[in-house]
């Protein structure tokens, strides 16, 4: 299960024990928001795309929306993302728990600015009934990320 592979991940950085379980649902930002009672926008959705050959993710705030001109300024095309049934192979999380913690390994992690304007921010944690409450330098150090990117615009 992709929840013991986060949780696995953690342990090695003594911060498994922060990871929130629900007996709800919590794949949507709406579903999360509820279950965490905090603002939509303060949860860290995980995006998947596709970039040629290469698949990144990008972490972005609740509340925001990939703006494509400034994904393809970064990125150098359009963005394209995953497929459902793409995302568990090609990012080791399926739709609903994709997170970029404990992902496979030539996944790229970026992290959008969105996130930066909160104390903490709550992103998945590999299944659909979970997340960790982290803020955006904790994020940017357990996610790997390759940097923070400027590509979603505010809802």
């Amino acid at each position: 299960m992709s929840i013991e592979r986060v949780r696995e991940y953690f342990k090695t950085k003594g911060i498994d024990g922060r990871i929130q379980e629900f007996e709800l649902s919590s794949a949507t930002v709406p579903l999360a928001a509820k279950a965490l009672h905090c603002e939509e926008s303060r949860i860290a959705k995980t995006l998947s795309f596709h970039v040629g050959e290469r698949v990144i993710l990008i972490v972005a705030a609740g509340d925001a929306k990939i703006d494509n001109a400034k994904y393809k300024s970064e990125f150098g095309t359009k963005a394209k993302m995953l497929s459902f049934d793409e995302a568990e192979p090609l990012v080791g999380h399926a739709v609903g728990g994709v997170c970029p913690f404990a992902v496979n390994e030539d996944v790229e992690v970026y992290l959008d600015i969105s996130l930066k304007r909160f104390r903490t921010v709550f992103p998945a944690c590999g299944s659909s009934n979970s997340a960790i409450e982290l803020s955006p330098q904790e994020l940017e150090e357990y996610s790997g990320c390759i940097k923070w990117v400027d590509v979603c615009k505010i809802l």
